[in-house]
């Protein structure tokens, strides 16, 4: 089987290198590297490696597009996404081969260095709507190109929860994502766990949008987008009671989840009944060919 590693990365300079460095010595057919616009030098840097066989250089931000460009460039009967700020522990490409022997898409845990150990990450499932979906790290996933073919790639609509909306739709074409514990990539956790800031309209544009979009008007999907929207202003109101937050923002953060809420599920329909077929993805890599404004190909 031939396997294309696609790593899209945007102003990741110093991590990508140790990503590429790592994927390299797994040995993949080909690698093929999306870069966003970057200011940090990552396309000079690219450039200067022998080990990376194409550089695609997109002026989008969207990590779902760079995702398109890739699968547009790669050549292999299977691409693989990883992210930059990831590294594959060996045996990772072995064990994401014998994953897709199973199934038409593989992913694996994810390994977060810590200052006190390591924690890692399990398979994450649920059913929604009569559906067995699986969720994987969308930076850290294969699938054969027949399963990427039949569902155009990734959702270009979404800045955000593109990969958990890909597998809404993998369940929807009665596939499946299989886990692989060899699959493993592994990272470093920010010293100091990370902004917990969200962009809560953004975040619940995406929610609302693949559910609408995946199940149309659906009783799952007001009670799934309530029932999230209920846990997260709980965890917001806990803030405020301890003094970590204003009041003020709690009802600005409220009105953010509403109008995002409102945006996706109107969104989420229309793309239903744009794209009525299987894939269900009215921006994916066929409706396109204009993402890259420039490619270097050693192939």
């Amino acid at each position: 089987m031939e396997l294309s590693v696609v790593v899209p990365t945007l102003n990741d300079r110093d991590e990508l290198r140790g990503c590429l460095d790592a994927v390299a010595a797994e040995a993949p057919d080909e690698i093929v590297v999306v870069n966003g616009p970057s200011t940090d030098g990552t396309s000079g840097m690219v450039r200067d490696r022998e080990d990376v066989d194409v550089l695609v250089e997109i002026d989008d931000r969207n990590v779902n597009v760079a995702r398109n460009a890739g699968i547009d460039r790669a050549r292999g009967e299977a691409v693989a996404f990883l992210d930059p700020m990831a590294t594959a522990e060996s045996g990772w490409l072995e064990a994401a081969e014998g994953g897709l022997s199973e199934a038409g898409a593989v992913t694996g845990p994810t390994h977060e260095r810590l200052g006190a150990g390591v924690a890692t990450d399990t398979v994450e499932d649920r059913t929604i709507g009569g559906r067995a979906v699986t969720y994987f790290n969308g930076g850290n996933v294969a699938f054969s190109r027949d399963l990427l073919i039949e569902l155009d790639g990734f959702d270009e609509y979404l800045e955000t929860g593109g990969a958990r909306d890909l597998a809404h739709r993998i369940a929807g074409v009665d596939s499946a994502v299989v886990w692989a514990t060899g699959m493993c990539v592994s990272r470093e956790t920010a010293a100091d766990g990370g902004s917990t800031e969200r962009d809560w309209r953004l975040r619940y544009r995406s929610l609302a949008y693949r559910l609408a979009k995946n199940y149309g008007p659906h009783p799952t999907v007001p009670f799934r987008t309530l029932r999230h929207a209920v846990t997260d202003a709980g965890a917001a109101f806990r803030d405020v009671a301890h003094g970590e937050a204003k009041p003020s923002a709690w009802f600005g953060n409220g009105r953010d989840v509403t109008v995002g809420s409102c945006r996706g599920y109107v969104d989420g329909l229309r793309a239903r009944y744009t794209d009525r077929t299987p894939s269900r993805n009215p921006r994916g890599v066929s409706t396109r060919n204009d993402r890259a404004v420039a490619v270097h190909d050693r192939r």
